[in-house]
């Protein structure tokens, strides 16, 4: 499986260096996430609507939270993360039958090209330092035309209170490595040769801006 030979001691991901922190923190993810659960509940409304009948692609899944709440509404999910345990803690519980939980690294995908009709990755762009890898390689495995969901923390113009809490997840382990905010973020994605067709920012524990862009 690609992806696995990152795992374990230390590994590199879009040339970021994690050293087992996702691992670490995959049994309390979703306790830590929970504050969080209003926003993430418009995110899934948003999804199910651009993903019925379509092949989706997941990307940095995490423990599952949207493909569990979402994928109902595709044809096929594949939901992917580079950290083993954290696919291990999606494996638990309730999901749809037509989804699947699978490791894979963002930025050296094994899929073939034009593949998917979606891509999501939420949350992990701004935690790259070369989040352009995974851009590369979701434009490679998406069909024609196929849309990309991309969900991202965007730091930029916070209050101070989060610019604290930002910093104490970084000293943790959780790095912000681009702290966008939301029109530098979407400027981003279009130096990248991506069109956004929809944006809206959600209240969060972090301004939590989804994007979607073809």
């Amino acid at each position: 499986m690609a992806g696995k030979k990152y795992l374990n001691m230390g590994y590199d991901i879009c040339g970021y260096h994690f050293r087992n922190n996702w691992d670490l923190y995959a049994p309390v993810y979703d306790l830590f996430m929970r504050k969080d659960r209003r926003a993430y509940e418009q995110m899934y409304r948003r999804i199910r609507r651009v993903i019925a009948g379509k092949n989706v692609l997941e990307l940095a899944t995490g423990t599952g939270l949207i493909a569990k709440n979402v994928a109902a509404s595709a044809k096929n999910m594949e939901a992917t993360d580079f950290s083993e345990k954290m696919i291990k803690e999606a494996k638990k519980g309730d999901c749809p039958a037509n989804c699947r939980f699978v490791v894979e690294d963002a930025c050296h995908l094994s899929y073939a090209a034009d593949t998917f009709d979606v891509v999501i990755i939420s949350n992990a762009l701004h935690i790259m330092p070369e989040p352009e890898k995974a851009l590369a390689q979701i434009r490679r495995v998406l069909k024609p035309g196929g849309l990309l969901v991309a969900p991202t923390f965007t730091h930029g113009k916070m209050v101070f209170s989060k610019q604290m809490l930002s910093k104490l997840m970084g000293i943790v382990g959780f790095k912000t490595e681009h702290g966008w905010t939301e029109d530098e973020y979407a400027a981003f994605l279009e130096r990248n040769g991506w069109h956004i067709t929809g944006k809206k920012t959600l209240r969060a524990s972090f301004p939590l801006t989804y994007v979607e862009c073809r």
